[in-house]
């Protein structure tokens, strides 16, 4: 087969969907060990990247600075392959997995790809599929609402949106608190078998379950917790809604960081779950070996959905969808698929905090230092010096030393920039709380606006954008079942 005739078959064979905008997450090979492991390939890749850049010549010539960062072997200092750079040459459509996501990648990591192929691109935002992670995970809720709504919703989940009338009624609002209710105390016995820790299923369950990762924020959340817990113990008359704070996830093996993130919950648990000072009124727990199995428990019961990411850092998230189908509402950032959620929810039932992505950018490029929001915020400064100070590392005072450097050196993912506006977030969420007949509306509401968020309507997407597949429509006889003379169940010819 003549070149020309099998590389315009691999492109429309193929398509690329981008999961990442971090530079380490983009996978590169060293060139001396791909030539040692797939000598032939590596001959192919050097035929793809010569004649395709070739044709970058042709569009842009005497551009040289573009055909270095458009290659497919990156030249500088130890050469390496530039999977998705080879991912995008040789496809046929290249997507991001959410709206903004999208219009990152076009305008960053793939640029170049973007300015030369524009008719390439497009975005399927994620989704997630409502048959585990709300009608496996979350039975109750599932007979409540095709109680409601009709059967149907499981496989159209925009027929929830007939919830919404409901929540204007005090009767249904108290069946979906029983729900919530009875699901908060599911995962409580769970926290206690598994942790010992006992919490109160009345206590609103703020939730942060997903990998641990710098940019993902968990460590604003616990600073947060610190400072939460100086208030409690300055002021005990203080009139704040009881709060547990649930963690989980995994640190990839070599991420130390991401390590000492998990080691300062634990830290934090430790110290304010012994205090009988906040007892009933603060807890903290990280649920251990998170997974699917796990989840399927605690999505349900959640009150509060934590997606905290540095604004332009998550390509989409899928937590985020499966808490809100699940009736919690979410802090976040305008980030990755947050964008999209508090479009469809509504900005008055979304917590919404911090810098958006421009803001990210410009303050970066600014010269961003993080001393400076430590100096002009006494409750930051205080909640840093404890954990300095060694209170939630049984008196080490080395053990956070990295990450307490890194924040006040670099700060990198800005968690001390957007601090401030974390905090006065989480006191419009503890406002809200005591309001538990709203609370109960904002819940149905993002129950009820969830249904662009079904895998159903990705898949759909994926087949209508990108692979031009119509629905073939599937004709099923269902043969009644009979038993044989010894009993057992047989199907007829």
């Amino acid at each position: 087969m003549p070149w020309e005739q099998a590389w315009e078959l691999t492109c429309r064979t193929l398509a690329y969907t981008n999961h990442t905008l971090l530079p380490e997450a983009l996978e590169t090979w060293s060139l001396p060990l791909f030539r040692d492991l797939l000598p032939r390939l590596l001959e192919i890749i050097y035929e793809v990247n010569q004649r395709f850049l070739a044709q970058v010549r042709q569009r842009f010539p005497g551009d040289d600075a573009r055909l270095a960062r458009m290659s497919l072997i990156d030249e500088h200092g130890h050469k390496s392959v530039r999977m998705a750079h080879l991912a995008t040459v040789g496809s046929h459509a290249v997507n991001g997995v959410a709206a903004l996501h999208t219009v990152l990648l076009e305008q960053t990591v793939l640029r170049d790809f973007a300015q030369l192929w524009p008719d390439r691109f497009t975005n399927v935002t994620n989704g997630v599929t409502p048959r585990r992670f709300l009608a496996l995970s979350n039975p109750g809720l599932a007979r409540l609402l095709t109680e409601s709504v009709g059967e149907g919703w499981l496989s159209d989940l925009g027929r929830l949106r007939a919830l919404e009338p409901l929540a204007r009624d005090a009767g249904f609002r108290e069946r979906w608190r029983a729900v919530k209710r009875k699901n908060k105390q599911v995962l409580a016995e769970h926290i206690r078998r598994e942790t010992g820790i006992v919490v109160d299923p009345e206590a609103c369950f703020d939730v942060q379950v997903k990998r641990i990762h710098e940019y993902k924020r968990q460590h604003l959340n616990a600073l947060y917790i610190v400072a939460l817990y100086r208030r409690l113990l300055e002021n005990s008359q203080l009139d704040l809604p009881p709060r547990c704070f649930v963690f989980g996830g995994k640190a990839a093996p070599g991420y130390q960081m991401a390590k000492l993130i998990i080691r300062l919950i634990n830290g934090i648990a430790e110290v304010v779950n012994q205090d009988a000072a906040v007892r009933g009124r603060l807890k903290v727990v990280f649920y251990p070996d998170f997974n699917v199995t796990s989840a399927q428990r605690i999505y349900p019961a959640a009150d509060v959905s934590e997606q905290i990411s540095t604004a332009g850092k998550e390509a989409s998230g899928t937590g985020n969808m499966k808490f809100m189908m699940n009736g919690a509402l979410t802090v976040g950032t305008l980030d990755g698929a947050n964008v999209e959620i508090r479009e469809e929810v509504g900005a008055d039932y979304f917590f919404l905090f911090g810098l958006n992505a421009q803001q990210v950018s410009e303050l970066k490029r600014g010269g961003y230092r993080p001393a400076t929001y430590v100096d002009q915020n006494a409750e930051l400064r205080g909640a840093l010096d404890w954990i300095a100070s060694g209170r939630f590392s049984r008196g080490d005072r080395e053990l956070f030393r990295p990450l307490l450097d890194s924040l006040w050196q670099s700060d990198p993912f800005l968690v001390l920039a957007d601090f401030a506006d974390y905090v006065a977030c989480q006191e419009r969420v503890s406002a809200a709380l005591a309001d538990r007949e709203r609370w109960a509306q904002l819940s149905i509401r993002n129950t009820a606006r969830s249904g662009k968020f079904s895998s159903d309507r990705s898949i759909r997407e994926y087949c209508q954008k990108i692979w031009h597949n119509s629905p073939v429509e599937v004709r099923m006889e269902v043969a009644s079942v009979m038993s044989n003379a010894d009993g057992r169940s047989i199907a007829p010819h």
